[in-house]
């Protein structure tokens, strides 16, 4: 049973969270390395940020949407500290690797190649720090005909398949999410604990790969193993079902929409007295099963949509959840925001920012101690720069170089 997210019972001890006293390092950007280690933040790990002296993450720059902040660099960055170099400075560079010899994993999602050439592709890095557990988050992978192509989210939708069932019989659609970029995140956050448990028991770290393409193919697994062993492409049916019926989304008197489903023909015959006020359509030859609703799919939702236009939102939701019919309002974000289930279950936490506490959804997953994640601060560009160049040993004379000469911010 679901329960809400809760502080240590009083009295008790904090258990220390997962990841306290693992260090990571992060030259990133965007969404899809950023996301993998803000859940690794969350978990109690220090994440530094290196970014770009001019601008840093260009994610920063997306909109203004969040109080003026991006609304992508604001759901991703939290709880980070921010470090401005310039690693085209050898200067730069030097610092970013002196960095790196205090951490326990290094993560990068750079362009193909730019790594490499930097020296801090997850090969080489490995290879000179054996504890060191490191990532390469790539569009397409390390070789291959697609490997330098650039691999933006959408892009790799399309390639990946995904815009291809996704959306109405007229018009294919992408996700409106970053589906791809989520996935390699994911991808890589669960590589990264996988790597370390495994440097537990064998002291070793190693390199960690994952691509957006691969990811996102791997969520495809449904229609791809549809399509590869003998049926056809899944057809675009926007909120419908392609092969159950009723199961759509239909507009209630209030000018919403509620979504439900109706799974077998038992709950058909209940749907037919309870919410459509006709017992006779469960045992009629056009409706009495899944395969009949189906074939008769345009008679069948005009059935329900005249019986839904006439209740509103409410009244419907009530009338099919006593009947057991599944069923859903179809929510816009700002529905969303004031969910009353995740108000009920106490999800909302504020997170500081440059200007001000906002409001964010904890973590999905709930600690077994009910310690609370670490939901820190989104940095300002730059904003460790100097307290951590001085942990380094750096001297303030040579931090004052590095910033005349715009090597750090």
């Amino acid at each position: 049973m679901d329960t809400p997210a809760t502080h240590p019972a009083p009295g008790r001890v904090p258990e220390p969270l997962p990841l306290d006293g693992i260090t990571v390092v992060a030259v990133e950007q965007a969404v899809s390395a950023p996301f993998a280690t803000r859940q690794l933040a969350d978990l109690g790990a220090r994440v530094v940020k290196v970014e770009r002296p001019d601008g840093g993450d260009f994610a920063r720059a997306y909109d203004t949407a969040a109080a003026g902040l991006a609304s992508h660099f604001v759901w991703c960055n939290r709880g980070k500290e921010s470090v401005a170099l310039d690693l085209k400075d050898p200067r730069g560079l030097e610092l970013l690797h002196r960095l790196i010899e205090g951490a326990d994993v290094f993560v990068q999602n750079l362009a193909q190649g730019a790594a490499a050439r930097l020296g801090i592709d997850a090969a080489t890095l490995c290879a000179r720090h054996p504890r060191l557990v490191a990532v390469d988050i790539s569009g397409y992978g390390p070789e291959g005909p697609y490997a330098h192509k650039r691999a933006y989210d959408m892009l790799v939708q399309c390639e990946a398949g995904l815009v291809s069932v996704t959306g109405t019989p007229e018009q294919p659609v992408k996700a409106g999410i970053p589906a791809a970029d989520i996935a390699a995140a994911m991808y890589a956050y669960s590589g990264v604990l996988a790597a370390l448990l495994r440097r537990g028991t064998t002291g070793r770290g190693g390199p960690v790969e994952v691509s957006m393409l691969d990811a996102l193919a791997e969520w495809m697994g449904h229609p791809l193993h549809h399509v590869m062993h003998g049926g056809a492409a899944p057809a675009r049916t926007g909120v419908a079902h392609a092969v159950i019926s009723p199961y759509d989304a239909y507009p209630t008197a209030d000018g919403r929409q509620v979504l439900l489903s109706v799974q077998n023909d038992r709950e058909w015959r209940r749907l037919a007295e309870n919410v459509l006020g006709d017992p006779a359509l469960a045992d009629d030859p056009e409706f009495a099963t899944n395969a009949a609703r189906t074939r008769n799919r345009e008679k069948t939702d005009a059935l329900v949509g005249r019986a839904l236009a006439a209740l509103g939102t409410d009244e419907a939701i009530r009338r099919l959840e006593a009947a057991g019919i599944a069923c859903a309002r179809l929510n816009g974000v700002r529905d969303l925001a004031g969910h009353p289930q995740l108000a009920a279950r106490n999800r909302w936490r504020d997170v500081d920012t440059p200007v001000g506490p906002l409001r964010a959804l904890l973590p999905p997953v709930v600690l077994p101690g009910g310690e609370e994640p670490r939901m820190g601060a989104v940095p300002a560009l730059g904003e460790h720069t100097v307290t951590l160049l001085r942990a380094l040993g750096v001297t303030e004379g040579r931090i004052a170089e590095l910033r005349r000469d715009g090597v750090i911010a």
